[in-house]
């Protein structure tokens, strides 16, 4: 089983933890992950865009012109597609976006992005972020201790306002629950941050 230094949030070192291999020691199957990530970033579309068919815009009850006579190309429509105002030909509609992929395939993507990041360094396990009240500035104190850079990941085990309200206005660090990780999340960060507490939830409900 793998092993790594557990941390206090002041950046002293409490000692080893040990991590499951179930997520830690993984199989890194990057075309699995692809798609996972593929079709995770393809739900976040609304699919909400939409545009008008010469049907849908108002006006165009008669010809624009007479038929013959003016050496014009003939019209039959004010909103024709060729036309300024016209409808619109092959425009997009709502429609959605959702792509489906195996829970087995999603799990095997998230357990490789945290064996990926394990294996760079990018892992951070401290035994609690407790906050003692709102202060973004002394959240940041504590990432600086456990030298966490970049975009930050922070895996609670549960919802903890204080810690939440505090990273609200950090835009590199987002904090998120242990059992609703994900691949995406997971990959993007530079440093994942977890806590004792969490560490627990994802092996109960990930491992």
């Amino acid at each position: 089983m793998a092993t790594t230094t557990l941390y206090r949030k002041t950046g002293l070192e409490a000692g080893t933890i040990e991590l499951p291999d179930g997520l830690f020691a993984a199989p890194v199957n990057s075309a699995v992950m692809h798609q996972v990530v593929i079709a995770q970033l393809a739900g976040r579309h609304l699919g909400t865009h939409s545009t008008k068919t010469r049907g849908d815009v108002a006006g165009g009850g008669r010809k624009p012109f007479r038929q013959k006579g003016t050496g014009r190309a003939r019209q039959g429509s004010i909103r024709a597609p060729q036309m300024e105002g016209g409808g619109v030909v092959f425009g997009p509609h709502p429609r959605s976006y959702d792509q489906k992929v195996p829970r087995r395939m999603k799990r095997l993507a998230l357990r490789g992005a945290l064996t990926a990041k394990f294996t760079d360094g990018a892992l951070r396990v401290v035994e609690d972020l407790a906050m003692d009240e709102i202060r973004t500035r002394e959240l940041v104190g504590y990432l600086d201790n456990l030298r966490a850079a970049g975009r930050v990941l922070v895996i609670a085990s549960a919802r903890d306002e204080k810690l939440e309200r505090s990273a609200r206005n950090l835009p590199a660090v987002v904090v998120i629950l242990a059992d609703s990780l994900n691949t995406v999340d997971v990959l993007n960060a530079d440093t994942l941050l977890i806590t004792v507490p969490a560490l627990q939830t994802m092996t109960e409900v990930y491992a």
